[in-house]
């Protein structure tokens, strides 16, 4: 008997031809490796609260479980979720969205994904200001788009400025995709920015708004939504939001999107051909978190707070780190260039942030991401949503290692 065929060479589609694990999830694994192998390693690369999630979100699922809310729910959300979305975001923004102009969603990535599905037609561009949140690129590389970064500096506080944008705006401009506060910058961008960037768009009404504010709570200064700063965009903004990052609920996977009602119904579309509903436990769990007390928001914040100020300290105290105070977020994104042309202990030349990187991982046991994975090289990015303790011992390590470097 004849053998059967070979099977043919597998071939990814073409937009997916690009699209790799994450930078961020790489030195992830690279820091389990190396604890797996009994290295004492103190991660502080991924973005993720330690708080607990809140006992009311807790007890909301488990009844929401034993009541038998185990169906299929509506793709677009339950009714009660979104009228406590809408009433939410009139408590902290003062503008109630009708339910309509509201999706629920498998969390903030998904809204994101959602909105470019429906809207991203090939060769349409999006513009995002550097650094940016890794799966922005690879979101508008999926829908076969443009991505066109606009590089930021700490001069402006990380933050596009009008003529940047008025520079980077064409014909087959899609998108403007801001995120406030920032990952990995802590970029927070004030009313008055965001009216003079909206002064720019009203010249161009075929570009829509992405507004990422899923960090809204944990801002330092005051926070602007960006269509409370222009409400003349609504027409064409797309607000997301969620509880991964305030109510420490990532793992609950639950984020949505505020938008026009014509965009939302297109989102819908798209995400009822996907995952349709978002777990019926999870908007259980996430309409407790935003019907229960609200007090832990400002506990939290004050305690991100705290930590952003121990960890800057140290940083800008080793001299050859330097990071400016963050408006938001939970995360530093200093400037390391000052380690370029250094030479390690064991007499490696830095030349590059993940250099830099690799340096503090195998020589100091601290995980931090190079900027290159942001778009913005030259920096890393330190997330100190970690305890006390930890932070403690890994600037320690960092300042050890910095002062162990030669020129």
């Amino acid at each position: 008997m004849d053998a059967p065929p070979s099977p043919a060479p597998f071939r990814r589609a073409r937009r997916a031809a690009a699209l790799e694990v994450s930078e961020i999830v790489r030195v992830s694994e690279q820091a389990r490796t190396l604890k797996a192998q009994g290295r004492d390693i103190l991660s502080f690369g991924t973005g993720e609260p330690d708080f607990p999630t809140p006992p009311h979100a807790i007890e909301a699922a488990h009844r929401a479980a034993l009541d038998g809310q185990t169906n299929y729910p509506p793709t677009q959300g339950t009714p009660a979720l979104r009228a406590a979305i809408a009433e939410d975001n009139a408590r902290w923004t003062g503008v109630r969205p009708d339910p309509g102009e509201i999706i629920v969603s498998t969390g903030a990535k998904q809204v994101i994904s959602n909105a470019f599905l429906a809207t991203v037609d090939p060769g349409d561009e999006v513009i995002v200001p550097t650094p940016y949140w890794t799966t922005y690129a690879d979101t508008v590389a999926t829908c076969e788009g443009v991505l066109v970064p606009r590089a930021t500096s700490a001069e402006t506080g990380f933050r596009i400025t009008p003529a940047d944008l008025a520079a980077a705006i064409t014909p087959r401009t899609r998108w403007l995709m801001l995120n406030t506060p920032g990952n990995p910058s802590g970029a927070l961008y004030g009313a008055d920015d965001l009216v003079a960037l909206a002064k720019v768009l009203a010249d161009h009404p075929q570009v829509m708004v992405l507004s990422d504010e899923i960090y809204q709570h944990i801002a330092y200064r005051p926070f602007t939504s960006f269509r409370v700063a222009a409400p003349e965009l609504a027409g064409r903004m797309l607000i997301v939001n969620g509880v991964s990052k305030a109510y420490s609920m990532t793992g609950w996977r639950l984020g949505w999107g505020i938008g026009p009602a014509e965009l939302i119904r297109a989102m819908v579309a798209i995400q009822g051909q996907s995952t349709s509903g978002a777990s019926s436990i999870s908007q259980a769990a996430a309409l407790g978190a935003l019907t229960g007390p609200q007090d832990l928001l400002a506990e939290r914040r004050a305690a991100f707070r705290a930590r952003r100020d121990f960890v800057l300290e140290r940083i800008n105290a080793t001299g050859r780190l330097h990071c400016d105070e963050p408006g938001g977020a939970f995360y530093l994104f200093p400037a390391c260039t000052g380690t370029f042309g250094c030479c390690t202990p064991a007499g490696q030349k830095i030349e590059t942030d993940a250099d830099f990187c690799q340096y503090l991982l195998h020589e100091a046991g601290v995980a931090v991401v190079p900027g290159r994975a942001f778009g913005l090289s030259g920096h890393f990015r330190l997330s100190y949503a970690y305890s006390q303790g930890d932070l403690a011992e890994g600037c320690r390590r960092i300042a050890a290692a910095v002062a162990a470097l030669e020129d």
